[in-house]
């Protein structure tokens, strides 16, 4: 092969330190982009958090590039007059302390009126347990009552072994035969003479505990538990407990004809029957054991005022930052050492951060304005306007290509006066429709839940009849696809829905 030399014309692109830094922060969402500027806060000493009224107005990032003097002067000499004032306030505090103290005196008797008051409360203010944000699970709650109830050595143990068994729904996952073995195994001097009835009577008393229904061992046995609970004077009591235990799996089939020959019902008694059981919960674990809230902080928000839709960031979303003048003002441009040099170094990546943060909310307030200009409908009237949409549909309006606009779109939240929204909420497949317009799959979804929540309860609505409705509108999807919305919504098929009244 012969070696030669031959020029060529091309473009390619290039991702710079700068190019990576802005997409990386462009992708991010709330929570980790705080995190992202705490650790440029830490690692950065040319960057610090703007204490300025003017910066905290929404779209002023860019105008920290650069401090001025004057802004510089009026900073420090505020500061002056705040640590003159704090100056006078320590003198006067000091001349109201006493020289000679009295030997019995205490520090709270002699400056009551200089310790009360005003002043925000700190830490060590307020009682330990407040601080302790640990919620109790249904274990600790079944223990805390198990302490208060007295019993036995021996039947502590087997109550404290039975709440150990009992999972987050409230159910005992151990049999009394396999707790009873497993006794006599580990201590044969207490529980070799023991019976099965032992455990059992342990366990009764154990069900009687708060919440209604705990330590059942099926579904059949947590609801006439709940039953039993119930005043004597309640209507139809004794006729839910023998449908619980004899004819549950028949309720759970809808075989109302064959339960009302049964029972000797007719569908008017049966549906009262029903109905009290309806008011019972089948996992009481889940009142204890609940989960932490999770709270979103959305990135825009959205106003409608004078009837028109008004986009803005949130500016509480991350704290506005700026470059430390007084570290600028120590580099000195024909300096080599290794200070100066180490001072212009981070300066430029102060700089590059900023950037990158401004074009973040300027490229998110881009994109969430031109969602909401297409939404209009949606946000007026609800989910039954939405308007189909895709990534390709807003990269082109906005000059951008498809996966910047994901990045933008994902784990970004949106505040309207009908919620808070992910903005990729906003996206939805196209079902054609019978003007050729197409509808969203979203205002799809809302359709069949109003379609669902408007039908007869004794004659349910089948996906084929849905399917037929929604035809009559001008919407043409297959009986499959409604299926697939309705299960999307955790709707149950028709035979499922159906009541007696």
């Amino acid at each position: 092969m012969k070696q030669a030399l031959h020029l060529k014309i091309g473009q390619h692109l290039t991702m710079t330190p700068q190019l990576q830094q802005a997409i990386r922060l462009l992708q991010l969402s709330t929570l980790d982009l705080q995190q992202e500027i705490q650790q440029a806060l830490d690692s950065n000493p040319l960057l610090e958090v703007s204490d300025e009224e003017s910066d905290a107005a929404e779209g002023h990032v860019g105008e920290t590039y650069e401090d001025k003097e004057t802004a510089a002067l009026s900073s420090n000499s505020e500061t002056s007059d705040s640590l003159s004032d704090d100056t006078a306030a320590d003198n006067d505090w000091n001349e109201s302390i006493p020289e000679d103290l009295p030997t019995d005196s205490n520090w709270e008797d002699t400056f009551q009126a200089q310790g009360s008051g005003t002043g925000p409360a700190t830490e060590g203010d307020w009682p330990n347990q407040d601080n302790d944000t640990r919620e109790d699970t249904l274990q600790d709650h079944l223990i805390w009552q198990l302490n208060l109830t007295p019993m036995s050595e021996q039947d502590y143990m087997v109550a404290e072994a039975i709440i150990d068994a009992t999972d987050a729904d409230g159910y005992l996952r151990s049999d009394p035969a396999e707790l009873l073995e497993q006794f006599q195994a580990q201590q044969p001097e207490l529980f070799m003479e023991a019976d099965e009835d032992e455990i059992l009577a342990v366990l009764h008393r154990v069900q009687q505990f708060d919440p209604p229904g705990v330590a059942a061992r099926d579904l059949s046995e947590c609801l006439c538990i709940q039953i039993k609970q119930l005043p004597d004077a309640i209507e139809w009591r004794e006729q839910a407990i023998r449908l619980c235990r004899e004819f549950l799996p028949l309720l759970g089939s809808h075989d109302y004809k064959t339960l009302m020959r049964k029972m000797r019902l007719n569908d008017v008694e049966l549906d009262n029957v029903i109905n009290l059981i309806r008011s019972l919960n089948p996992k009481p674990g889940a009142l204890i054991s609940s989960t932490q809230s999770e709270y979103v902080i959305p990135d825009v928000m959205v106003r409608k005022i004078h009837d028109e839709w008004i986009v803005s960031l949130n500016p509480d979303i991350a704290p506005k930052l700026r470059i430390n003048s007084q570290y600028a003002d120590l580099i000195r441009r024909a300096d080599s050492s290794a200070d100066n040099t180490y001072l212009k170094n981070h300066l430029q990546e102060a700089r590059w951060f900023l950037k990158s943060l401004l074009s973040r909310n300027d490229t998110l307030l881009k994109v969430a304005t031109e969602i909401v200009e297409r939404q209009r409908d949606f946000l007026d009237t609800g989910d039954e306007a939405m308007k189909p949409m895709v990534l390709h549909d807003i990269a082109e309006a906005v000059s951008m290509h498809e996966s910047t606009i994901s990045r933008v779109t994902t784990q970004k939240f949106i505040h309207t006066p009908r919620g808070i929204f992910e903005l990729k909420y906003f996206f939805s497949s196209q079902v054609n429709t019978a003007d050729g317009e197409g509808a969203s799959s979203t205002a799809i979804r809302a359709l069949i839940k109003k379609l669902i929540s408007a039908e007869n309860t004794a004659k349910p609505l089948s996906d084929n009849k849905i399917a037929q409705l929604l035809k009559e509108q001008g919407i043409n999807v297959a009986r499959r696809t409604v299926a697939k919305y309705r299960e999307a919504l955790s709707i149950p098929p028709s035979n499922e829905r159906k009541r007696l009244l």
